[in-house]
This record gives structure tokens, C-alpha cells and sequence, in this order.
């Protein structure tokens, strides 16, 4: 059989396409890490932040959608306060009641002290009736005594001097009963001042539930999940967006126990993407952990599997991060390259390539 000569220069054309191709691939990998590195595959992930409703409420509208970019303070929802603008309304109410009440109570204290100074000055008169009655008593049982007067005039000022005594004891108290009216004035005083106050906070805290009813964005991120939609009726503490941080992005991967150990906090790591092999991401490890585990299911062979692994994570500089944000996304999988002696160079293909 005659091969077409077209058919034979299709094959060619493919197979040398595909040696390129797996050359290509084999000069992107790294080559003889050496003891000074150690790898484990991994996971994009990104601190994932819920923005929840505080209280119970009708959600009025969504303002971003899923993929969009918000800053932090960012409005990104608003539930509906129409129930929270009414007991506003009723709140002021009671303050302008209770901010009245305070004034007549204040009014009444000002009336007492008022009729305590009358009391005092009453006193001081009959003080002053009482002393002038006595001398003139002892006046009237001098001359009593040597005839000038008589009885009768001597009982008659003994009689007024007694009634002057009784008078300065009455006028005594009232100037205790005014007293008394202006400590009970003042203790209202007091309970309506409270009563402000108490109903100040009631409008503060309503206006703090109708300002949460504006939900922000905490954080620079996106939007990942729109949990609920507009109209529906959420509870306290019900998710409406869910959002990632993309200023704290790592990557969470596995060592095995003979590596682990040597893996230490603000060790050097470069990351490697599967869906961009060209780029050599830097990061720096935040966390090992102090207990071993079974390795997930991801590695590849059984004899793995059964090794304990210990997780590592590797986060990405946040400045680099805003640099490139619009490039950031989670969940790509890809490799983590440990440096474990800070003295020995970088392979060449794993020296750090960033997108311009």
C-alpha cells in the first residue's frame, strides 16, 4: 500500500510537536532539588470571610455580584430597616417625653428650695418673737416681784413667751418638711435624668442596628458566593456574601516526617502553578504543624498514603499580592518548593519568574 504523502508529513509534523512539547515540559520542571529543598503538593487557598447580618431582617438588595472586587468599609448589602425607622421614631418619642419630664421634676426642686428659704425666714422670725418674748418675761418677774405688775400680766406674757417657743418649733418644721420635699424633688430629678439617658441609648443602640443594616465589606477581597438574594428574609447572624481575602493567600501542603522536622517558620518557598508552570511564585512558611496526620488523598500512591505527613503552609507577601491582584485565584493546584539550607543557590528553573 501507497502512504499518502500528505498523510506522512501530518504525522511527522505532530509527533516532532509533541517531542518539543515534552521537552518543553521537562526543561520547566526542576531538576536535582538536592538535599538543601524538599517539595509537596499543594493548594491555592485564601482566608475566606462571611458577611452575615447582624440582626433578623428583610434583605433589600445585593450591590456586588460574584467575581467583583471590594475594598474594606464597601457597602455591599442592605437589609430592609423600615420596623427599625419605626422604633426609631417611637424611641424619640420617649426621650422628648422623658427631656419634659426632666424639666417640670427640675421645676418642682426650684419650688422647694423656694418654700425652704420661706420656711427659714419664717423661722428666723419666730426666733426673733421667741427672744423678744422671753426678755420680756423675765422683765414682767422682776417687777412681779416688786409689785409693779400684776399676776395676771406676769401669766399673760408667760403665756405669749410659751406661744413664741411653740411657733419657732413650727416654723422648725416646716423648714424640715422643705427639705425633705427637695431630697424627694432631687431623687426625681435623678429617676428622670436616668430616664434620658435610657431612652438616648435606646435611639443609639436602634441606630447602630439600622447602620449594621448596611453591611460592609471588613477587608480587601471578592466576592466568591452570593448566599442569600434580595427579598429573602434572613436570621440573626444569616450569610449573605461570602468573600476572599485576597491579601492573605497561601498554599497549604504535606512533608513527610524526614523533611518536616527541618522546616522551620520564615523558611523560603517558591511556588509553582500547574496552570501557569512558567512562573515561579515566592512565599515564605507561617505555619508547620505539631501534630503529624495521614496524608489527604491527593498524593498520588498507596505506598504514600500510609506515611505521616505534617501540614505546612507557605503565604504570599501581601505587597506582591496587591500587585497582582486581579491575577489572584484559589484552588489552583500546584507545587511548594522548601529551601531548607539558606545557603545553597536556587535551581535555575525555579528562580523566581513573575508575571510583568
Amino acid at each position: 500500500m501507497r502512504l499518502n504523502p500528505k498523510w506522512i508529513f501530518t504525522i511527522g509534523t505532530v509527533i516532532i510537536a509533541g517531542c518539543l512539547a515534552f521537552l518543553l515540559w521537562r526543561y520547566l520542571q526542576p531538576k536535582g532539588l538536592g538535599d538543601g529543598f524538599t517539595s509537596g503538593n499543594g493548594r491555592i487557598d485564601a482566608v475566606e470571610i462571611d458577611i452575615a447580618a447582624k440582626t433578623a431582617g428583610r434583605l433589600k438588595d445585593i450591590l456586588v455580584r460574584e467575581g467583583d472586587f471590594v475594598t474594606a468599609g464597601q457597602i455591599v448589602a442592605t437589609l430592609d430597616t423600615e420596623i427599625l425607622d419605626a422604633q426609631r421614631r417611637e424611641a424619640e418619642a420617649h426621650l422628648r417625653k422623658a427631656e419634659s419630664g426632666v424639666e417640670t421634676v427640675q421645676s418642682q426642686v426650684k419650688q422647694r428650695q423656694n418654700e425652704k428659704t420661706a420656711a427659714l425666714a419664717l423661722r428666723a422670725q419666730r426666733q426673733a418673737e421667741f427672744d423678744a418674748s422671753q426678755k420680756r418675761l423675765l422683765r414682767s418677774e422682776s417687777l412681779a416681784r416688786s409689785g409693779i405688775i400684776s399676776i395676771q400680766e406676769l401669766d399673760d406674757d408667760r403665756a405669749q413667751a410659751l406661744s413664741a417657743q411653740a411657733a419657732v418649733q413650727a416654723a422648725q418644721a416646716q423648714v424640715a418638711a422643705a427639705e425633705a420635699a427637695i431630697t424627694s424633688a432631687r431623687s426625681q430629678e435623678t429617676e428622670a435624668l436616668s430616664d434620658v439617658e435610657a431612652a438616648r441609648a435606646t435611639i443609639e443602640r436602634i441606630q447602630a442596628d439600622i447602620d449594621d443594616s448596611a453591611l460592609k465589606a471588613s477587608r480587601d477581597g471578592r466576592v466568591q458566593y452570593r448566599i442569600a438574594q434580595p427579598g429573602e428574609v434572613v436570621a440573626g447572624g444569616g450569610k449573605i456574601l461570602n468573600l476572599l481575602d485576597l491579601t492573605d493567600v497561601y498554599m497549604t501542603f504535606f512533608l513527610p516526617t524526614a523533611t518536616a522536622g527541618r522546616v522551620a517558620i520564615g523558611s523560603e518557598v517558591h511556588l509553582v502553578l500547574d496552570a501557569v508552570p512558567e512562573y515561579v511564585i515566592p512565599a515564605t512558611v507561617s505555619f508547620v504543624a505539631d501534630v503529624a496526620q495521614f496524608t489527604p488523598k491527593t498524593v498520588e500512591t498507596a505506598s504514600e498514603r500510609q506515611k505521616l505527613m505534617f501540614r505546612v503552609k507557605a503565604h504570599i507577601d501581601p505587597e506582591l499580592l496587591k500587585k497582582h491582584i486581579r491575577k489572584v485565584k484559589t484552588g489552583l493546584p500546584g507545587m511548594a518548593y522548601v529551601r531548607l539550607d539558606p545557603q545553597v543557590e536556587w535551581p535555575a528553573a525555579l528562580q523566581v519568574r513573575l508575571p510583568q
